[in-house]
This record gives C-alpha cells, structure tokens and sequence, in this order.
C-alpha cells in the first residue's frame, strides 16, 4: 500500500534548522514571484502608445492676427498684462508634441531672441504660438 512506504516519516515534527533562521511568509512568496526578463519592456510599450499631437501649419491669416497680437502686447508690456497663451510644446521623446495654454502675467518680449517671458520664469517661443488672448 502506498501509505506504508511512508509510515516511517509521515507523522514525525518538521525539522527546524539551528543555522538558518526560518523564512517569513512574503520571503518564501517572493522565491515563486515572476522574474522580468526584459527589464524596461513595459515601459517601452507604453512610450510607444503614447499619444502626440501633430504640429499644425497656422494660415496667413491666422499668422497676422497673432503679430497683431504680439505688437499690442508688446506696446502694454509696462501694464505687465496677463495673458492666455496657446503653444506648441514639442515632446523630447518622440515626433509631434502637444499644445499647452499658459495663463499669467508677460514679463516681457524678446524681440531677438522670439520669446515671450511670463512673470514666473516660463519662456514661450513665438513661432510655438497658436492663439494668444
């Protein structure tokens, strides 16, 4: 019968070693938790679904309407004027970006340098603005 052959064993104690202390249950768990082969494979996947806008060509007319814009703005910039400002952000990982409003107060506008420096240190490349208020 097969319960005799382990007669001599079934009902003894379970041995505890004098060396080795004896594993708590989350450290025996973690010797069967899954091992990550890839390291970093989830994140990529996730990065590449990663959605980004498309950069979007502004028309003419559109274009003179926000250097219209700029000139008051830039006439007022003693008023320190809050502003509404709409911009391209472009994404460092990938092709496209996203656009971003931008509330608060103009510093001031760099004519030669093409940005537009908000009262808390933001700096908003001109060419990067779609819609200013």
């Amino acid at each position: 019968m097969e319960s005799d052959r382990y007669a001599d064993i079934i009902y003894r104690k379970h041995p505890i070693s004098v060396r080795h202390p004896q594993m708590s249950v989350a450290e025996r768990a973690a010797q069967f938790s899954p091992f990550a082969a890839l390291t970093g494979y989830g994140e990529a996947i996730g990065e590449a679904g990663r959605l980004t806008d498309e950069r979007k060509e502004l028309d003419e007319d559109v274009r003179e309407g926000l250097d219209e814009k700029l000139q008051s703005l830039l006439a007022r910039i003693g008023e320190r004027p809050e502003v509404s400002v709409t911009y391209f952000q472009p994404d460092g990982r990938k092709d496209g970006g996203a656009y971003v409003t931008w509330r608060g107060r103009v510093k001031k506008v760099d004519v030669y340098g093409r940005y537009v420096v908000m009262s808390d240190g933001m700096r908003i490349p001109m060419g990067d603005i779609v819609e200013l208020e």
